[in-house]
């Protein structure tokens, strides 16, 4: 079965080797099944909620000084010691490794979360954590971050996707009729909580695009086309898929040219003119 999974696809070796410790005889058809598809972080989270581990302590401290172990080069060098040195291979230049975050699941609920920080950002904690004193006595750095970090979210989405706690308008009141580019804020809120604030493609084997980056508003009927703004019209889509679509409805040849003109907006609009001609327009809109 394991085999059979790895050759279509469904599994990588990397899933395989973090779920081999928990599978069993009862479990392992379910486990595997539940597994297909997964990227390696929800395998993670799989093996988490399986084999729950305790939380780990909240810590902030300075890490060691590297000690350079290169000796320089002699300046006293007789003949023989000039010709080895001449024929002795100059060391690549070393660039600073890139530190990637760690995210590990510890259970279902809980991850362990570990990153190098710079000076600046260690002394913004601290000040951060003496202001909040007052609302959390044990300054607590997790529950502190966290609700910096839910303030922050608050702030952009309410910027990119009109979300807010008191909207002036309800999806009701709210016209949707492509009289111009702008999307409704109550249409915005809508589709983010119905997709859930992720890119909306399934692909043809029922997977859905994992992608929370760069989301944009796709018309499944084309604005530019008289595509209207109602929320059954519209998609989270993540600027790859979006673009995929926008060549799909207008061809790549259009979309090219609209990408080379500078365009901010996801796809062209085609205005149409009103009178005896009715003649239809290609424009952009910035």
């Amino acid at each position: 079965m394991l085999l059979e999974m790895l050759a279509e696809g469904r599994l990588h070796l990397t899933a395989i080797a973090r779920l081999a410790p928990c599978l069993t005889e009862s479990n392992r058809e379910t486990l595997l099944a539940r597994a297909a598809g997964k990227s390696k972080l929800e395998v993670e989270e799989l093996v988490a909620e399986l084999s729950p581990k305790p939380d780990v302590p909240t810590t902030m401290r300075k890490l060691p000084e590297r000690e350079d172990k290169t000796e320089p080069p002699s300046l006293e060098l007789g003949p023989d010691r000039v010709v080895a040195f001449l024929h002795t291979p100059t060391p690549a230049s070393s660039k600073p490794s890139v530190q990637r975050p760690v995210v590990e699941p510890l259970s279902p609920a809980k991850y362990k979360i570990q990153f190098t920080a710079s000076a600046e950002l260690h002394d913004k904690l601290e000040r951060l954590r003496a202001l909040m004193r007052s609302s959390m006595p044990d300054g607590d750095l997790a529950a502190i971050i966290e609700e910096a970090v839910t303030e922050k979210i608050e702030r952009l989405e309410a910027r990119r996707f009109a979300k807010t706690k008191a909207p002036r308008k309800s999806l009701e009141q709210t016209e949707t009729s492509p009289t111009s580019r702008h999307i409704p804020a109550p249409v915005k809120r809508a589709v983010v909580e119905r997709d859930r604030n992720q890119c909306a493609f399934v692909d043809t084997q029922g997977r859905r695009c994992a992608s929370r980056d760069q989301l944009e508003f796709h018309h499944r009927a084309p604005f530019g086309k008289g595509g209207d703004h109602s929320p059954e019209n519209l998609q989270l889509m993540c600027r790859t898929h979006n673009g995929y679509f926008a060549e799909r409805d207008y061809g790549k040849d259009v979309i090219d040219r609209y990408r080379r003109s500078g365009g901010r907006v996801s796809e062209p609009v085609v205005r149409y003119e009103t009178g005896p001609r009715m003649v239809g327009v290609s424009s952009y809109e910035t």
